[in-house]
């Protein structure tokens, strides 16, 4: 057998053993699911690099693309990493495509990171590096060169390197304000102004109906009715619920009274297996058309922490639920108001509203590399914000120590190979992700994956 071939070979059995690893169990549950999760994935080596947050840590712990290898007891060996900057707060996913808008708590449209399933304690850079590989893949898909991508990602090196100086050095909020109406450009204040143009009765209006004076959900678009007892199941885990939110989030108790329950089906990419239901509630007054839908999901082991071995960061958390929203309230300054968490036959679950006012990042038409440079550099900004704001001011004990100051120091005592290190990470990970998505695409399509 050619060289080439047999390194083919051991590749696809190492994808397969991860792939048991991380979505076994789940593909067992429900192996339909997976595959409109593995048909997905299998349309581009960006979309597969998406449902891969398993490999991409299993090859950080084995070194591929210039990784450092698995943490300890809170420590991580590479560059720019020691017990505390290998310990902080980080997103756990953070590609290209997990940024868009959100209405926050104090009623705010925020451009900011988003999806906070793979959430944990982990080494910054590697949020870093697997954004960067995304920059590599969307590059190559959009036909630029090796060196325009290069300059995308020093750019976003760049944009954040600045940004967690500005922050660690003292600067005013006002200095380093949110990506709002006000102040953001170009692509994101698109995806904004669209966020703006859409209403709470619009969303109701696609998953629900008026029946006898009042909203129910609508059958079918992935409703699924519940039998008695799971419907039982479902509002004791809504109790549970409740006693999760800040106190600032009950103001008004009708705002809590169930009016429909339902099961969902039709979920993403990164959630294929997971048990999801929808809940209406009455909303901030007795109109109809300001009723608010929350979901609530399995929340998912994210693929991180089998890399993290430090007992205390895995102790820290009731369930993964709890992690969830403990991460998201961490890393996203003025969360979502109904962010909370609770548990469903065992199983720690997220519960979130299900917002009108989300619209992600469309790189479809984003093609210009001068507004792709502008982009990626906001991207940069909005990730060194994010890894700043859940340090020892977040109110979480977990990482007690002020996150950008820590950062600042590890990248000043190498600032010039900083940038470097993530180019020449997304050139070397972004070839790894296109081969290994054509050979995941040859293990589905010739039956290689158990269980489908």
């Amino acid at each position: 057998m050619p060289v080439s071939q047999l390194s083919h070979e051991r590749r696809g059995e190492q994808i397969l053993d991860v792939f048991d690893t991380a979505f076994g169990a789940l593909l067992a549950a429900d192996p339909a699911a997976f595959r409109v999760k593995f048909r997905k994935m299998a349309a581009s080596a960006f979309a597969f690099y998406r449902g891969t947050a398993c490999l991409f840590y299993q090859d950080m712990q084995d070194g591929v693309g210039g990784a450092e290898g698995r943490t300890g007891e809170g420590t991580a060996g590479g560059p720019y990493l020691d017990d505390r900057t290998s310990r902080v707060w980080i997103h756990g996913d953070l590609h290209a495509e997990n940024f868009g808008t959100y209405m926050d708590s104090q009623g705010r449209l925020i451009f900011n990171v988003n999806d906070f399933d793979e959430a944990y304690v982990g080494p910054f850079t590697w949020d870093l590096k697997r954004f960067a590989g995304s920059v590599a893949l969307i590059g190559y898909a959009k036909a630029l060169s090796d060196e325009q991508i290069s300059e995308l990602v020093r750019v976003y090196a760049g944009a954040y390197r600045e940004r967690i100086r500005a922050l660690a050095t003292g600067a005013k909020q006002d200095e380093v304000p949110p990506f709002t109406l006000d102040t953001a450009e170009g692509p994101l204040l698109d995806a904004l102004r669209v966020a703006r143009s859409l209403t709470r009765f619009g969303l109701l209006d696609t998953m629900t109906e008026i029946r006898d004076f009042e909203r129910r959900f609508a059958p079918g678009g992935g409703s699924v009715e519940l039998d008695a007892a799971t419907r039982y199941k479902v509002l004791a885990a809504f109790d549970g619920y409740l006693e999760t939110l800040p106190e600032s989030s009950l103001a008004r108790p009708d705002s809590y009274r169930v009016k429909d329950v339902v099961g969902r089906r039709g979920i993403g990419i990164g959630s294929a297996g997971l048990p999801s239901y929808n809940i209406l509630l009455e909303g901030n007054s007795d109109a109809l058309e300001n009723d608010v839908v929350i979901y609530i999901k399995q929340a998912q082991t994210p693929a991180v922490s089998r890399h993290v071995t430090d007992p205390a960061i895995r102790e820290y958390f009731q369930h993964e639920g709890h992690r969830t929203v403990i991460s998201q309230r961490a890393l996203q300054a003025h969360a979502d108001p109904w962010l909370g968490w609770t548990e469903l036959d065992g199983a720690g679950q997220l519960v979130a509203e299900v917002s009108p006012y989300a619209v992600d990042l469309d790189w479809g038409d984003i093609d210009d590399p001068e507004e792709i440079a502008g982009v990626v550099a906001d991207l940069g900004r909005a990730t060194a914000t994010m890894h700043a704001a859940a340090d020892d001011q977040s109110g979480e004990s977990l990482v007690p120590f002020s996150t950008e100051r820590a950062i600042d120091a590890a990248i000043a005592a190498d600032e010039d190979g900083f940038a470097p290190l993530l180019v020449d990470f997304a050139h070397t990970y972004g070839a790894r992700a296109r081969a290994d998505h054509q050979i995941f695409v040859d293990l589905f399509r010739n039956g290689r994956i158990p269980g489908l």
